[in-house]
């Protein structure tokens, strides 16, 4: 893995502006920390300084150096130095932090001030307040801060190395995402590449969970789910036209040689020109029924849709079927049932309709029924065409959907084997799913659309 690819990945660059604004506001966080507990501090040693003055209020001089001194017996280490001057700053009693270290003339009086003291070789930071009292006496009090300001450094030092942390972390995890996002893509770049290939079937890899990633590796592996059934079955095709086309063009082939070589009168002409010309229109029949196929599924008339009844499409075709139902001695009938809106082509719906009806009435005997049910129920609605036929074996319901494809009951029958790839084509330009079932007896074909298709 190369350092280049990692940062030219989306989830490293987006890990890397989390980790410099979570680094940010950590910092600020830290800093707000410090700056409020060294105040804090600050402001309690403060007011403890101001309360120790406070209580020497009103004694006089000799009450105010009998306790002075007491204290500094108390405190050998002065960690709480108490000390009386006079007015020129002359040391009169307690702890004795003088000059050279210390001059209480430069300090304030009233207020607390810092200061610091040589101790041991080393110097100690104090924070001391003054007060000049009627009988000419300056009182220091102070307190050592070395502990406070160790405090302070130890919490200073943990946020420095808590942020340091953070930028670690942000960092490990900034490569970690990335890394991670490098090796996916990899495996998609591999996987596009055999595609490309021509390995079809090749899906791109996809993980666990709801990613940007793998919504987009599902999408695209539904797009080459689609994209391989159109291939196979323009593969098919190819092959069933070459294969069924090829019985019609051989037998009007022989039938003009034979009529070159037998006929001898112009009614024989006239009856071999009139059978190419049936065989010819049955040709052009099946080359429309492909186009119009090939016309449902580019989606071409999807832009036309508009609000239909699915109701009335019905009742169109039975009119343009009863007399052909009629003639054959069949039931035709609609089964009672309200408007169904919907959006759609009007002329493929109808067109599909049309097929399942045809084909209900070609396989129905005479004495038998075909019904055409529309329904709207469950979310769902569509349409249903059920006949008391032979109906459709359980192991050819898919295969039938294909073009050029016949099943063996059928192969009499006149037709191409294009009307229910039309259905199917027709059904998904709709959003709908075609459904084949058994009627007992009989066959079933059903157009079910989604919610969405309505209007």
């Amino acid at each position: 893995m190369r350092l280049t690819d990692l940062r030219r990945t989306t989830s490293f660059r987006l890990a890397v502006h989390f980790s410099l604004l979570f680094g940010t506001a950590a910092a600020l966080l830290s800093g707000f920390i410090y700056m409020q507990t060294r105040n804090y501090l600050a402001q309690r040693a403060d007011e403890a300084l101001m309360m120790e003055l406070t209580a020497f209020d009103g004694m006089d001089d000799a009450q105010l150096r009998h306790l002075v001194t007491a204290q500094v017996a108390m405190d050998p280490n002065l960690q709480r130095p108490h000390t009386v001057y006079s007015l020129g700053g002359e040391y009169l009693a307690g702890s004795h932090i003088g000059p050279p270290q210390f001059n209480i003339l430069a300090q304030p009086t009233n207020r607390p001030f810092a200061f610091t003291l040589r101790r041991n070789s080393r110097i100690v930071p104090y924070q001391g307040a003054a007060r000049i009292f009627p009988g000419g006496q300056r009182l220091l009090v102070a307190q050592d801060m070395t502990n406070a300001r160790a405090f302070r450094i130890l919490l200073l030092q943990s946020c420095l190395w808590g942020g340091l942390a953070t930028i670690v972390l942000g960092l490990v995890g900034t490569a970690a995402a990335g890394a991670d996002a490098v090796r996916h893509i990899d495996g998609v770049t591999r996987a596009v590449q055999r595609i490309i290939g021509g390995n079809l079937s090749e899906r791109l890899p996809t993980r666990g969970g709801h990613s940007d990633l793998n919504r987009l590796a599902h999408e695209i592996n539904f797009m080459l789910d689609e994209i391989e059934r159109l291939m196979l079955e323009v593969k098919g095709v190819c092959d069933n036209v070459a294969h069924d086309l090829r019985t019609p063009l051989t037998r009007l082939l022989a039938g003009l040689e034979r009529v070159r070589r037998r006929a001898g009168t112009m009614d024989d002409y006239a009856a071999a020109v009139d059978e190419a010309t049936e065989e010819i229109r049955e040709l052009l029949k099946t080359f429309a029924a492909m186009l119009r196929i090939a016309e449902a599924e580019s989606g071409v008339r999807r832009a036309g849709f508009a609000a239909i009844d699915l109701t009335q499409v019905s009742a169109d075709v039975l009119e343009f079927y009863e007399p052909m139902a009629e003639q054959k001695g069949v039931t035709l009938g609609m089964a009672d049932g309200a408007s169904v809106p919907m959006l759609g082509d009007p002329s493929l719906l109808f067109e599909a309709l049309s097929n399942l009806v045809d084909n209900a009435l070609k396989f129905t005997p005479s004495g038998g029924r075909v019904e055409v049910r529309v329904f709207a129920e469950d979310g769902a609605q569509g349409f249903e065409v059920s006949d008391t036929g032979p109906g459709i074996p359980a192991d050819q319901r898919e295969a039938v959907l294909r073009r050029f494809y016949r099943a063996e009951q059928s192969r009499s029958a006149p037709g191409s084997g294009l009307g229910l790839p039309l259905v199917a084509a027709v059904a998904r330009l709709h959003d709908m799913v075609i459904r084949i079932g058994d009627s007992n007896p009989g066959c079933r074909i059903a157009l079910v659309s989604s919610q969405h298709s309505r209007v």
